[in-house]
């Protein structure tokens, strides 16, 4: 293998070790793990995400390897509305936090068999629901579980995969470094390698602050708020900054 491939595929990994640290990535995955109280499922999240960002790429890359300039001066064309998606999708992921504190926490429980007839308000510990997949959500915490497949956190790697954070990686396909259609469809497996690794990796940090809170119902409500108002936030500013600051529209 000549060496200008061989440092062209060695940087597709690295560019996907550092992808998936960008700050829109992390704010929507936290809201994920948020979730769970347990951090080694977040590496199942992670890597769902990592699978879910692959993909896109995957299929806009093969289409340039194909035909070359044409198809990326498009996907430049288009990138920034899909930008604006992924802002409208934080602010979406981050009331849905909030959505599912309010939920969980809150229930009205209805007596109508007793004389009179009443309705109470009442909390629930989160540590006493069952999770999506079935399993009940009270883990220990260096039990990581079977490994599953998180479909939410692939759809959310699908529409950050879209976006326009990853043309840089498009671009090399376009390079003398990229000498085959092989070597460029290696390029871009490495760079989802990496991605999923690392998305994995960084999930399983972020899930310590809810798998430590977790037992404390107030806590544990704080750090799930501070995700969500990160990704409303992040999600507004990307918005704000590509309709006034880029003149999107």
């Amino acid at each position: 293998m000549e060496s200008a491939a061989l440092v062209a595929l060695t940087l597709g990994f690295l560019l996907g070790l550092k992808h998936a640290t960008d700050a829109d990535h992390v704010v929507a995955v936290s809201t994920i793990i948020s979730e769970y109280r347990n951090a080694w499922r977040g590496i199942w999240i992670g890597a769902s995400w990592g699978l879910g960002h692959t993909t896109p790429l995957l299929i806009i890359g093969t289409a340039i390897l194909l035909v070359k300039e044409s198809l990326i001066d498009q996907y430049e064309t288009i990138a920034p509305y899909l930008e604006f998606l992924v802002g409208i999708m934080l602010i979406f992921l981050g009331i849905q936090v909030f959505w599912n504190l309010r939920r969980r926490n809150v229930h009205v429980h209805e007596h109508l068999e007793e004389d009179p007839p009443h309705a109470h308000i009442h909390t629930h510990n989160p540590q006493q629901e069952t999770s999506d997949e079935g399993q009940e959500s009270k883990h220990h915490f260096f039990n990581p579980g079977k490994p599953f497949f998180r479909l939410k956190s692939y759809l959310v790697g699908v529409v950050h995969g879209l976006a326009g954070s990853a043309a840089v990686m498009l671009a090399v396909l376009l390079t003398d470094a990229v000498t085959s259609f092989w070597i460029g469809m290696v390029y871009i497996v490495l760079f989802g390698v990496g991605t999923v690794l690392s998305m994995g990796v960084l999930t399983l940090i972020m899930g310590i602050p809810f798998a430590l809170t977790g037992q404390n119902q107030r806590l544990s409500t704080a750090v799930s708020s501070v995700a969500a108002l990160a990704s409303i936030g992040f999600g507004g500013f990307l918005m704000y900054e590509l309709t006034f600051v880029e003149n999107l529209i």
